[in-house]
């Protein structure tokens, strides 16, 4: 709690007053989507990702993360997720595509097997290599799959609850979103199944960066498990003008490297 804290401090010193509370669920929930996965036209990401299991033994990657908005209604994306080290997972790549309204399509390249596997919509709340997030952490949850309720407003946050609609599709029964009012980022995360959270993200450090307020680190924590990741971000840019066709299929076994540095 501490930590979410400090990151609720940082950003209101950051984006100061806010406006007036808003109470149509729907529009806060969209303007999240919007901050968490949308800002800019495209953007590229350097991320260091530190797992720690439950006996607190510790693991280190390295990836590039390559993002590109298909349109301008935060509804068709790409992403494009490049693992740089350690030896034994570079090359690795992972791909979405993501769609509102219909399953997204994703696909994960194996380099020591030279497979390409498609990930089943059944497989998107499963483990994004080895780590204590999912694949659909990195890329994304639908906001048309939940049902969406404003539960409180406070100073600093809007406390959002979310239900999924198809609940024999996902694990939780519910997660509840705190989301800090003025920047729209949703600083924690609960996720909860019989009464207990069993799943939680907190963000642990935001910057301002080339004008959007960004997440630069952020933790996943899993009771069910144990231990915790942490992904931190030395270096995100947005508007860097990345092409469409790099996110085609053919491009999972040979890499784009001019646009992953």
């Amino acid at each position: 709690m501490k930590i979410w804290i400090v990151a609720v401090s940082v950003l209101a010193l950051a984006c100061g007053a806010g406006a007036e509370d808003l109470t149509d669920v729907a529009v806060i929930v969209a303007k999240t989507n919007h901050t968490a996965y949308y800002q800019g036209e495209d953007g590229r990401a350097q991320v260091k990702m530190v797992i720690t299991d439950d006996q607190g033994r510790t693991r280190e990657r390295e990836l590039t993360i390559l993002r590109r908005n298909a349109d301008s209604e935060d509804r068709e994306q790409q992403f494009y997720v490049y693992f740089k080290s350690p030896a034994d997972v570079r090359g690795t790549a992972f791909m979405v595509h993501k769609h509102v309204g219909t399953d997204d399509d994703r696909w994960l390249y194996l380099p020591a097997l030279d497979v390409v596997k498609r990930i089943a919509a059944s497989d998107e709340r499963t483990s994004f290599v080895g780590s204590h997030f999912y694949y659909e952490d990195v890329s994304g949850r639908g906001t048309d799959e939940d049902e969406h309720t404003l539960i409180e407003t406070t100073n600093n946050y809007y406390v959002v609850k979310n239900v999924p609609k198809d609940k024999g599709a996902v694990e939780f029964d519910s997660y509840t979103m705190y989301i800090h009012k003025d920047s729209f980022i949703p600083v924690k995360i609960e996720y909860e199944k019989g009464g207990t959270v069993y799943r939680t993200t907190e963000v642990l450090k935001v910057e301002e960066l080339q004008g959007f307020m960004t997440v630069t680190e952020a933790k996943m924590t899993d009771t069910t498990i144990g231990g915790h990741t942490v992904f931190s971000y030395p270096s995100i840019t947005y508007n860097v003008g990345l092409p469409a066709d790099i996110f085609a299929e053919r491009y999972l076994r040979r890499a784009p490297r001019e646009h992953l540095e």
